[in-house]
Formats: C-alpha cells, sequence, structure tokens
C-alpha cells in the first residue's frame, strides 16, 4: 500500500435526516364532501450509521468526502398514507476504528467485527397526521405535528489496525527489514532514518499452518510524546496488540538505555501498554563475532528485567529467527494475553485561536445579530419573510379554532 494511500485519521461532520411533517388533510371525495380528518404521519429521517467492513483498510475514501447528508422524510399524504422514510447513509469504516466526538473529544464507540454497525446518529421522527388529534368534543382538528429536527456532529474517526505482535524501536533498528524476512510484506527499506513512515502489516507463516500479524510502527525518538519525530500519532496501532516486541540494534552504545526510552515513551502515551507481555529483539548480530556475542548476551542478562525474554536474531544472515517466531508465537497463543477490550481515553482538541488584531489598528464594530421571533416585522407577517418555516404550524387563537370546529362538526 503506498504511503500516500493510507489515512488512519480523519475529521468529518455528519448529519442526520429530519423528519416530515404530519398532513392537515381533510377527506374531501364526491360522496363526502365535507368529510373528517385523515392525514398522514410524516416519514422518519435517515440516520446516519457506521459499518465496519473487512474489505476496507483505509479511510482515505473518508479524507475528501468529510460532509455526510442523512436524506430528509417526506410528510404525510391523504388517506392517512406515511410519508417516505429518509435514505439511511451507511459509513463504511476498516475493522478496528474508533469514532471521538469532534468537538469534546470524548468516546463515542468502536467497531472491531466484521458487520458490526452502530447508529451514529439517528433520523427526527415525522410528526403526527392530524387523524390522531381527533376526539369526540373535537371532530375536526386543523393541525398536526412537525417532524423532528436533523441531529449535526462532528466526528473524528481513528483507525487502530488489529495485529498480534507490534514492533516498536528506534530508526534503523531493522523494523521494516525483520518484516519483510519473516512475512511477504514489502515495506520501504533505506539507510535513512523515518524510512517507514505509515505502519505496515505482514503475515507471519508458522508451523503447523498457523500464522499471526505483525504491524511495523515508524519509529520512535526520545521525545516523542512531545512532538520530535513523528511524535507518537502511531502509536495508537499498537494499542490492540497483545505482544510488543522491542527491536534495539546490537551496536547500540548501551541496550538498557534504548530500552528505557522506549518504555517511557510508552508510559507517556499511554500507561496500560506498559502492562502488556514484550520481548526484547537484539537485531543486526551478524556485526558480532562469537566473543563480543558473548559479552553483550552477560551485559543483557545482567540489565535487562528477568521477566523480559530476550533473543538475538539477525535479519540479513537469517540467525535465531525460528527461535523469535517460536517466542512469539508462545506469547501469541497464550489465552491470558489476549485482549478483550480496552479503554480509550478522550483525545485533546486542539481549538484555534483567531489572530488579535493589533494596538495600531482599528477595530471593526461589533455587527449586531438579532433574533426575529413570532410577530410581524416592517409591516410583513412571519410566513412572508420565513417562508416554509411555519408550515404545518397553525398560529390561530383558540377561539377561532373552537368556531370552525363547531362548523365543521355541524357538516359533517
Amino acid at each position: 500500500m503506498a504511503s500516500s494511500n493510507f489515512v488512519d485519521y480523519v475529521k468529518i461532520f455528519c448529519r442526520s435526516g429530519k423528519g416530515g411533517a404530519g398532513s392537515r388533510h381533510f377527506i374531501r371525495t364526491k360522496r363526502t364532501p365535507k368529510g373528517g380528518p385523515d392525514g398522514g404521519d410524516g416519514g422518519r429521517g435517515g440516520h446516519i450509521i457506521l459499518e465496519a467492513d473487512k474489505n476496507t483498510w483505509t479511510l482515505i475514501h473518508l479524507k475528501y468526502a468529510r460532509h455526510i447528508f442523512a436524506g430528509h422524510g417526506e410528510s404525510g399524504g391523504e388517506s392517512r398514507s406515511f410519508g417516505k422514510q429518509g435514505e439511511d447513509k451507511v459509513i463504511k469504516v476498516p475493522i478496528g476504528t474508533v469514532a471521538y466526538d469532534g468537538d469534546n473529544g470524548e468516546f463515542i464507540c468502536e467497531l472491531t467485527e466484521d458487520k458490526q454497525r452502530i447508529v451514529l446518529l439517528k433520523g427526527g421522527r415525522g410528526g403526527l397526521g392530524n387523524w390522531h388529534f381527533k376526539t369526540a368534543t373535537k371532530q375536526a382538528p386543523r393541525y398536526a405535528q412537525p417532524g423532528e429536527p436533523a441531529l449535526e456532529r462532528n466526528v473524528i474517526l481513528e483507525l487502530k489496525v488489529l495485529a498480534d505482535v507490534g514492533l516498536v524501536g528506534f530508526p534503523n533498528a531493522g523494523k521494516s527489514t525483520l518484516l519483510s524476512v519473516i512475512s511477504a510484506a514489502k515495506p520501504e527499506i533505506a539507510d535513512y532514518p523515518f524510512t517507514t513512515l505509515v505502519p505496515n502489516l505482514g503475515i507471519v507463516r508458522y508451523r503447523e499452518d498457523r500464522s499471526f500479524c505483525v504491524a511495523d510502527i515508524p519509529g520512535i525518538i526520545e521525545g516523542a510524546h512531545t512532538g520530535k519525530g513523528l511524535g507518537l500519532r502511531f502509536l495508537r496501532h499498537i494499542e490492540r496488540n497483545p505482544v510488543l516486541l522491542f527491536l534495539v540494534p546490537a551496536d547500540s552504545d548501551s541496550i538498557r538505555k534504548q530500552y528505557d526510552i522506549l518504555l517511557n515513551e510508552l508510559v507517556q502515551y499511554n500507561p496500560q501498554l506498559v502492562d502488556k507481555p514484550r520481548i526484547l529483539g537484539i537485531s543486526k548480530c551478524d556485526m558480532l563475532d562469537d566473543e563480543l556475542k558473548e559479552k553483550l548476551q552477560e551485559e543483557v542478562k545482567e540489565t535487562i528485567p528477568s521477566d523480559v525474554e530476550t533473543v538475538f536474531f539477525s535479519s540479513v544472515a537469517g540467525n535465531g529467527l525460528d527461535e523469535l517466531k517460536d517466542k512469539l508465537w508462545e506469547k501469541v497463543s497464550d489465552p491470558a494475553n489476549q485482549i478483550t477490550e480496552i479503554s480509550h481515553a478522550p483525545i485533546e482538541i486542539k481549538e484555534i485561536v483567531a489572530p488579535q488584531p493589533k494596538a495600531n489598528e482599528e477595530e471593526e464594530e461589533p455587527h449586531t445579530q438579532f433574533i426575529i421571533q413570532k410577530g410581524t416585522f416592517k409591516g410583513l407577517p412571519d410566513d412572508e419573510l420565513h417562508p416554509g418555516i411555519y408550515n404545518g404550524i397553525s398560529w390561530d387563537d383558540e377561539e377561532e379554532d373552537d368556531e370552525d370546529n363547531e362548523e365543521d362538526e355541524e357538516n359533517i
């Protein structure tokens, strides 16, 4: 997958459909020229629905279509006919997508199974027709309910890829090379840092037709939690990984120091990541002779915590890869390491502050905003100033309604 096509973060604006208005129709036929009410109900507005799709791997289809509107419900008709429901809008997203509120950053939902559906915004209910409101004392109601308004919301979608093992390491630690050797993935490999700019996934074939998925995360440097390098943006992808593989090259000045830096960056991002089982892999061991390798093994044994398993390997020479696969499979297949649920902390929403005018610049006078309520303005009634707003609503006084009702009841 090309790096430009991988999109794991997008902000969209969603609006559900408004409900249709109920009808105020009365029966007018040849046999019953002045019949009773028979106005139908309005149709429901369309929903905004999130659906997980196993055939979708990125959010790029939402990058250039960030405004998503559902259809509006139609108004009710005569003979108690219901209005047509608004068309639902289904947003297909990859498995592992998490939705947050775009205004306050609160967690909304997550989709972890194929074909899983979650209603993000409900459409407005349709209004009731006037035949619902007829009574023994009011047999000709001239009013009906308007439909419920549409709902609007800014939504942030984040993709957290699903993998069994997450690779964590500094740039040029050998993560992409390891992934290309143990799987069929073809990540970009070069001799300069930050070659990997987006996560890469690879399926590792194991014994007896068994397999597990490995995620290559872009490199982390010291101070990444403050925004240095690529920051911690891509660490969201290892939140779902049951096992973490730390990679430190054998030619490092201090393996323990690099290990502590990587662990500290994970703590700064999400303290829960520290509880995941970890394996420390010492890469590029083909540069060491037997004597240096023994000394390095003793150093690692003395400095690295005993509960962290260590593997020495070389992706280029192929040394130690079978042992690495065995240890990874042992961790992945352990039921105690399976992730059943993860907690999603609210994300931080950065507000854009408008620039303040300089002291020598003249400030413009603020524009006065008026809220026009029911009544008259410049000699015109509301229905002429705001056509369409008061459709379906009668502002007649109760006395006039009673007179009309009595006249209609006499005619009936």
